[in-house]
């Protein structure tokens, strides 16, 4: 039976798809495997489709299957990492001439790759607030490929409305790029809405233990799953078969994670909204938040990431990120513990001095799976 008709919950293709049980032993966990080559059938008759470990290996096909159905895409690929998965993208879609739109509010990474690797071969980019349709179509000029969104963005949580930015960019002949690291398609499903390609960090929510680094690609079109995937083997930077079988591991407890995630974020934003030494929270679950409407429609919850903003400027700031106990102070995000940071001079620091720099009072928490009496104490102690 294909995976594709197993079901239509999330939380059981979550489990199922991708994860075939072992003909050999009948295994039900797919086996790592840990090999480079395989034995051919005769010169050019390969056994199920493998060669060489770069081109295709099993424990990769079954995350690439698993994330495919998660994501209602017709192909997903898994790479080493995020960066990989948008280097490989981005050289698929684009040509010396190109032309990007980028939003005023993303991860460092993306940024610094389109600042200073991208621009190198030839292509221009421009930034737009995504969070305006508007906005997006003004930044657009007729050599414009690519409209790329973050949603719930890095750091600001800024929202954008997927489906109304999908039509200006495919308007323009532009394909929209959805970066869902934040949401995860259990919250938030852009292919969807519109959306022609979704990019994932898989070290973040979808391995969601703090042990992997990995990156992926999903899209509705199969001859563009096809183009990826020639890139994808020509450029090199897969996943490996461990890593693959940690993030397939990591996607079958997703969305209970993300329940809880979501739940204990809630109520963290909600204590600091109250509290008098912050000055400003930033979460699409709190009804004052610019882009709670949207998010309300596009998004199942609202995920565990909260940004705040702490009065006495940059230093007060630190001071708390400095003074959190059950809180780590660590970058990345994601995993079930929960992770502070202060995004100026951490994850954010290669987009100081641009259109993209973050105000330096602003704390970044990633809300974990503990309890959250533990962790609300804690930031009420780190706050003073």
């Amino acid at each position: 039976m294909s995976d594709r008709h197993i079901s239509q919950h999330f939380e059981t293709l979550a489990i199922h798809a991708g994860n075939t049980a072992d003909p050999l032993t009948g295994a039900v966990v797919p086996p790592i495997y840990q090999v480079s080559t395989y034995k051919q059938d005769g010169v050019g008759g390969l056994r199920g489709g493998y060669e060489y470990s770069r081109s295709a290996n099993p424990t990769r096909t079954a995350l690439e299957e698993n994330l495919a159905a998660l994501e209602g895409g017709r192909r997903g690929l898994a790479f080493a990492s995020g960066l990989a998965a948008e280097d490989t993208l981005l050289r698929t879609l684009l040509s010396p001439g190109d032309h990007v739109v980028i939003p005023n509010d993303a991860y460092g990474g993306t940024f610094r790759l389109f600042a200073k690797v991208v621009t190198r071969w030839g292509v221009e980019w421009s930034v737009a607030d995504t969070s305006d349709p508007a906005a997006v179509r003004a930044a657009i000029t007729p050599k414009t490929k690519v409209v790329w969104v973050e949603t719930p963005s890095n750091p600001l949580l800024g929202i954008t409305d997927i489906a109304a930015v999908a039509q200006v960019a495919h308007d323009a002949g532009a394909k929209l790029v959805v970066d869902n690291t934040f949401a995860t398609p259990y919250l938030q499903q852009p292919l969807a809405l519109g959306a022609d390609a979704v990019v994932h960090s898989l070290t973040k929510y979808m391995g969601g233990h703090s042990d992997v680094v990995g990156g992926a690609l999903i899209v509705a079109d199969q001859g563009l799953g096809e183009e990826l995937a020639y890139h994808q083997n020509a450029m090199g930077a897969v996943a490996g078969p461990f890593d693959s079988w940690l993030v397939l591991r990591g996607t079958k407890t997703l969305a209970v994670r993300m329940d809880r995630h979501s739940e204990n974020a809630t109520k963290i934003a909600d204590m600091l909204t109250r509290h008098a030494r912050v000055t400003q929270v930033l979460y699409p679950g709190l009804p004052e938040h610019p882009g709670h409407e949207v998010a309300a429609k596009q998004m199942k919850a609202f995920g565990g990431m909260v940004s705040f903003r702490v009065e006495g400027g940059e230093e007060a700031a630190v001071e708390v990120c400095n003074r959190a106990k059950v809180f780590t102070l660590g970058e990345s995000l994601g995993g079930v513990e929960s992770l502070i940071e202060h995004p100026g001079r951490m994850t954010h620091a290669s987009v100081v001095g641009s259109a993209l720099e973050v105000p330096g009072d602003l704390v970044r928490l990633s809300v974990g799976i503990e309890n959250v009496d533990d962790l609300l104490a804690d930031l009420q102690q780190a706050l003073g």
